[in-house]
């Protein structure tokens, strides 16, 4: 009886689940131009400040998004950015990380220890966009509210120079995203 209704069942899409189906990818973010404006509360350095991308003009900026807090591949990912982050700082680059939870969940997340599963503590800001709005406009944005991975270099004029992003399941090369930063600026002078 059991493998009769197993088998009697309708497949499952896995190639194209209904949580990604008919996504609406409306990004505004285009490679050699304006990079979508942001604006948000972040949890940094033990308070919460606003933050936009008019903060970091003249700097270059690594935009990351990640899919939620207190997730699986994110931690690592996450950790990796910051440890980077004081080498870009000395080459005029800062870090960004941003998921849909709120800057309180990003707090919590970042004073939790790390054997509990936390962060213990970061080097670089956790902006909220609960509004679902940055995600968007960078493309990362899935219909169920989720952000996919996406990593955006920006550069000191405020222009798109590099996009990229990967399925939930998939991590991110950071020493890549470093290098990539070095070559930009390196083209530049």
């Amino acid at each position: 009886m059991f493998l009769k209704r197993f088998f009697s069942r309708k497949p499952l899409n896995l190639i194209n689940p209904p949580m990604f189906q008919s996504a609406n990818f409306s990004s505004k973010a285009f490679i050699t131009q304006r990079a979508p404006h942001f604006e948000g509360t972040a949890w940094h350095r033990d308070d919460f400040k606003e933050i936009s991308l008019k903060d970091y003009f003249g700097k270059y900026l690594v935009l990351f998004f990640y899919p939620f807090d207190f997730s699986f591949v994110c931690p690592t990912e996450i950790l990796d950015y910051s440890s980077i982050a004081k080498d870009l700082r000395k080459s005029n680059c800062e870090v960004v990380g941003c998921s849909v939870d709120s800057h309180f969940t990003h707090r919590q997340w970042d004073i939790t220890p790390r054997e509990e599963g936390g962060l213990g503590g970061l080097d670089i800001p956790l902006l909220s966009d609960q509004s679902h709005k940055i995600s968007k406009d960078y493309g990362v944005l899935l219909p169920g509210g989720m952000a996919l991975r996406g990593t955006f270099i920006i550069d000191d004029k405020g222009i798109l120079r590099h996009s990229t992003i990967n399925d939930l399941a998939v991590g991110r090369n950071i020493a890549e995203t470093k290098r990539l930063v070095e070559e930009f600026q390196y083209t530049d002078k």
